[in-house]
C-alpha cells in the first residue's frame, strides 16, 4: 500500500499500491527454505525494478493463500501453469533478480519469470501530463506493468470481487483456494501458514453449491465461474492475442463484462492501456486527482484520460499511487455474508 492511503483502503486503491512487507519472521517461509531449489534463474533487468509495485496487483488481500511478502524481500507466489502446479520465490539484490521455484511448473514459471517481472514492458513509452502523475513516476521508478501469461488465475478472483466489498471478496477467494486448491510446491507448502495453489479447472467445476454459499458467493458470481472453467482451454488462449481481442473473448462468456475483462489483461497480458470502467471508485479518484472533480463517471474519466491513450492503465496506477484521493462522504458498503442466511 503507497503512501499516504488510508488504513483500510477500497480495493481500487489496493490495486495501484505497494505490497507490504512484515516486519517479523512470524509471517515468512519455513527454515527449509533455505534448502536448495528445483531451479533456479538470475535475471538482470535493464533499468530499476520494485518488486512490490511490480508483481503488487497479482496479491488479493493481506492474507491471499496464493501470495506472500516475508521479512527479507522476498516476493512468493503460486501458480497453476500448463505444466502444473508450481510455486516462485523472487528476491533482488546488487541489480540481479534470483528466482527460485519447486514444482512441476517450475520451468514455466522461470522461463518466463523476465515477463513477470515486466521486461515486455516499455515505461519509457509513458509520457506524463499532469504533475500529480509526473510526481508519481519521479518516485517510483521501479514500477512496471507484469504479464503473468495465465487468464483463469486472474479472472476468478476478479468475478469474485464484482459488486461487493474488497472483504468480502477476498474472503471468498481465500476460503475456497484454502478449501478446494492444493498445498504448494516446495518448503511454501509447510508450517503454520503453507500456501495454496489455485484449484484446476475441473476442481472449480465440482464445487457444490453449498460450498460456494458458506464462502459467501452468490448465484451469479458462481455461476460465471463455472460458466468460464468449461471453456477454461479456450480462454487461456486469449494469452497469444492482442490485448482488445482477448478482452472480447473474455466477454463472451455470459457474467463477464468490460470491467472484469479489463483486471484480467491488465495481469495477464501486462496491458498498458486497458483502463477499468464501471468501477465503483476509480472515476471519482482520477477525477479528483486531474480535475478536482470527485463526481466523475466513466466518460469523464475517459476523457480526462485521453491524454494517455495507449498508456491509460498506467495513468490510472500512478494515480492510485499517488495518494490523491478524495475523502470518504459516505458509510462503507456494508458487508453481507450470505454464508449466514
Amino acid at each position: 500500500m503507497a503512501g499516504r492511503f488510508p488504513q483500510r483502503p477500497t480495493r481500487t486503491t489496493v490495486r495501484g499500491g505497494h505490497v507490504g512487507v512484515p516486519g517479523g519472521a512470524a509471517a515468512g517461509i519455513p527454515r527449509q527454505a533455505a534448502a536448495a531449489p528445483a531451479r533456479v534463474r538470475r535475471w538482470v533487468p535493464d533499468g530499476p525494478l520494485d518488486l512490490a509495485l511490480v508483481l503488487g496487483p497479482l496479491r488479493r488481500g493481506p492474507a491471499d493463500p496464493t501470495f506472500r511478502a516475508t521479512a527479507d524481500g522476498s516476493v512468493w507466489r503460486t501458480s497453476r501453469t500448463p505444466a502444473g502446479p508450481g510455486t516462485l520465490r523472487v528476491r533482488a539484490y546488487g541489480g540481479e533478480v534470483l528466482g527460485e521455484a519447486w514444482g512441476p511448473g517450475a520451468p514455466w514459471l522461470l522461463d518466463r519469470l523476465p515477463e513477470l517481472l515486466g521486461s515486455a514492458d516499455d515505461p519509457d513509452a509513458f509520457v506524463p501530463r499532469h504533475r500529480v502523475v509526473a510526481l508519481a513516476r519521479h518516485r517510483r521508478p521501479g514500477l512496471r506493468l507484469t504479464r503473468t501469461g495465465l487468464v483463469l488465475e486472474s479472472l476468478i478472483p476478479s468475478v469474485l470481487e464484482q459488486k461487493v466489498t474488497t472483504d468480502e471478496a477476498y474472503r471468498a477467494w481465500r476460503l475456497l483456494v484454502r478449501r478446494f486448491g492444493e498445498p504448494a510446491p516446495g518448503p511454501a507448502g509447510t508450517g503454520e501458514r503453507p500456501m495454496w495453489v489455485v484449484p484446476a479447472p475441473r476442481t472449480w467445476a465440482l464445487i457444490p453449491s453449498w460450498e460456494w454459499h458458506r464462502a459467501g458467493v452468490d448465484d451469479k458470481r458462481a455461476s460465471t465461474i463455472l460458466r468460464a472453467v468449461r471453456v477454461a482451454a479456450r480462454l487461456e488462449q486469449a494469452v497469444e492475442m492482442p490485448a482488445a481481442e482477448a478482452r472480447a473473448r473474455l466477454e463472451v462468456v455470459p457474467g463477464v463484462g468490460p470491467w472484469t475483462s479489463a483486471e484480467v489483461v491488465q495481469r495477464s497480458h501486462g496491458a498498458a492501456d486497458a483502463v477499468t470502467v464501471g468501477d465503483l471508485h476509480l472515476p471519482g479518484i482520477v477525477g479528483w486527482a486531474l480535475a478536482g472533480d470527485r463526481d466523475a463517471d466513466d466518460a469523464e474519466m475517459l476523457r480526462l484520460l485521453e491524454p494517455y491513450a495507449g498508456q491509460r492503465h498506467r495513468a490510472a496506477r500512478l494515480i492510485l499511487l499517488s495518494g490523491c484521493v478524495p475523502a470518504r462522504r459516505v458509510p462503507k458498503m456494508p458487508r453481507v455474508d450470505i454464508g449466514l442466511l
